[in-house]
């Protein structure tokens, strides 16, 4: 989707806006002496949209000037008076782009997919794309030749004619933010204080005009909805601005959720009686429903876009009611639980008998054998590849899924196409992705691109009218989680126990105390049920080039059979379903749409 482009008209830069996006806040210009600056997405707060993107422009239109980046979620192109500037938050929800020949930027857009159109796809990229779900956002190459990925918290300088002059990368400009102060008491008290303020602020910023907020009667997504209603009664937004969305079902495992539902809900309109519940009855909705539409359409591929039935529903029903967010409860599990990789610090500094009875611990708190949890914690982070092929080794037994996990090849992918284009390197970079040297703080970035369906979002933004936003993601939450020590959040048998502590005065009991929910699990079960056979015909049918050179399709046929009946985990489930996200994507990459969206001309600086 093209939210901006910028482009160059007889070595003139021409700053475009996406006209119904502007209309809907969605996109953001502003200009000044220093220049004009087009923000997707918000800066600094959603209800300070213009503020922020012109407070950018002051911070970053001064020559010679690289202040940090603020929060928000957003990618922006600032054409200055000496420079251009293309950039995204750390975050990375809102895609940017670039096409170069040269050394010369010749255009500049949120869709991959218009700056591609034409070109020879990059190979590279989709082997990287199926080492993992988590190898999009962080990754440079994009399905197109020639077209490149601006990471998050990435600034890249050009000329005003487009010359590049220097790119920063993300880990040079990651600081915490400067409200995140040391815990006033060593203990669990002094923690919970610290990420309720950080909560509280992380909710704020992400309120707008009219907030929707998903609720699902866990403690994530109940928190947050019940910190948004403690703001609006204190006069932080208009009565009647929120509305709960929620998805009820009836039947099958997901109907033990209802109580918990119910009592959230209440606990809310409590506090905000104005609030509007959105329930809607969910029993018909299966993953991989409409799997071409969801799957095929996005500028990438979309590894999750098996899941996106039940999140459109969702945001139709916001979208109806004139919401311009959408807040979730996504990202509490991997940033404000306990982290388990504080057992590999220790074991790597030496610390094993701490080690060994933390270990044991953890174990016994989450009903796992001592061997598991230091396996997996310990041993698979030092060596995960090794520990991968032992993995398939020991639990292949005939089957295409077993033992397949995070980083090995996949058997149907074929090892010819994976030799020529990279996929053993693309493994060691994205094991080092999700492991690095210290696994204990790359979980909080790993973990922040897996967490939020965002490209659905993205793709949806332009007929919805609003992003998901994430308060648990937010830089605020995450760095006041970083710098906890492991004592402090780990408590065997109760997890998120800093969260819970936080919210003790507005959690109900039944939410603040359960430590099990119920997955969705009978979501995909479902779906393949119903979609198998034709997910097997599709890739039988497939006519793409790339498909039959990159995989074996019977054996990916195979994998899908096998995932029907219940072989596999949710590890080897993931390489089955982007994999046949991007069996569709290429599929309908050419019969696509080219006509681009009117654009609305703003200034631009020259």
């Amino acid at each position: 989707m093209e939210a901006l482009r910028l482009g160059w008209d007889g070595g003139v830069p021409k700053l475009r806006a996406a006209g119904a996006m502007a209309r809907q806040g969605l996109v953001t210009t502003v200009s000044s002496r220093a220049g004009t600056a087009v923000v997707a997405g918000w800066v600094g707060s959603v209800r300070e949209r213009v503020a922020g993107a012109r407070g950018l422009l002051d911070d970053w239109g001064r020559p010679q000037t690289a202040p940090r980046l603020p929060t928000g979620d957003y990618a922006a192109v600032l054409v200055c008076r000496d420079r251009i500037l293309l950039m995204r938050d750390e975050q990375a929800r809102i895609p940017l782009f670039f096409r170069e020949s040269g050394g010369r930027v010749t255009a500049v857009s949120t869709s991959a997919r218009h700056l591609g159109d034409g070109a020879e796809l990059e190979r590279r990229y989709f082997c990287r794309y199926l080492t993992g779900n988590m190898a999009q956002p962080h990754s440079e190459l994009t399905p197109f030749a020639g077209v490149h990925r601006i990471l998050g918290g990435e600034v890249v300088e050009l000329s005003i004619t487009g010359q590049m002059r220097g790119r920063v990368p993300r880990h040079v400009r990651q600081t915490h933010d400067p409200s995140v102060r040391a815990a006033d008491e060593p203990g669990l008290g002094g923690a919970a204080k610290d990420l309720r303020l950080a909560l509280e602020n992380a909710v704020g910023r992400r309120m707008g005009r009219m907030t929707a907020c998903h609720v699902s009667g866990g403690t994530d997504s109940t928190s947050v909805a019940l910190l948004a209603a403690r703001l609006l009664a204190a006069g932080q937004g208009q009565t009647g601005d929120l509305v709960l969305l929620a998805g009820r079902f009836k039947r099958g495992e997901l109907a033990a959720e209802q109580p918990y539902l119910d009592e959230a809900m209440a606990e809310i309109h409590r506090h905000a009686p104005a609030a509007r519940p959105v329930i809607l009855d969910a029993d018909d909705v299966a993953d991989f429903d409409d799997f071409q539409h969801h799957a095929g359409d996005p500028d990438e591929p979309h590894a999750h876009a098996f899941r996106a039935p039940f999140w459109s529903r969702l945001h139709a029903a916001a979208a109806d009611l004139g919401c311009d967010t959408l807040l979730t409860g996504c990202g509490a599990d991997p940033m404000v639980d306990a982290n388990p990789f504080h057992l590999h610090r220790l074991a790597r500094t030496g610390q094993l008998r701490q080690m060994t009875r933390q270990a044991r611990d953890w174990a016994a708190g989450s009903e796992r054998g001592l061997w598991d949890i230091v396996s997996a914690y310990v041993v698979q982070p030092a060596l995960p590849l090794a520990a991968e092929r032992v993995t398939a080794l020991v639990r292949r037994r005939g089957t295409v899924l077993g033992g397949l996990g995070n980083f090995a090849r996949p058997r149907w992918l074929r090892s010819g196409f994976a030799r020529a284009h990279g996929y053993r390197e693309a493994g060691i970079a994205e094991s080092r992705f999700v492991f690095g040297r210290k696994p204990e703080q790359s979980l909080y970035e790993a973990a922040n691109y897996l967490a939020a369906p965002d490209p659905l979002s993205w793709r949806r933004a332009r007929q919805d009218g609003f992003f998901l936003s994430h308060p648990f993601l937010d830089p605020e939450v995450v760095a006041t989680m970083r710098r906890l020590p492991a004592e402090a959040v780990f408590h065997p048998g109760r997890p998120k126990v800093v969260l819970r502590e936080a919210m003790a005065d507005l959690l109900p009991p039944r939410i603040g105390g359960r430590v099990v929910k119920v997955p969705f699990n009978q979501l995909y079960v479902r779906g393949l049920r119903t979609h198998g056979d034709e997910l097997i015909d599709l890739c039988r049918s497939a006519s793409h080039p790339l498909i039959a050179e990159m995989f074996d399709v019977e054996t990916l046929c195979r994998a899908v059979r096998e995932a029907q009946f219940g072989i596999g985990d949710s590890y080897s489930w993931d390489r089955v379903n982007s994999s046949l996200a991007l069996v569709v994507w290429l599929e309908r990459l050419d019969q696509r749409s080219r006509v681009r969206r009117a654009a609305m001309p703003v200034i631009a600086g020259s």
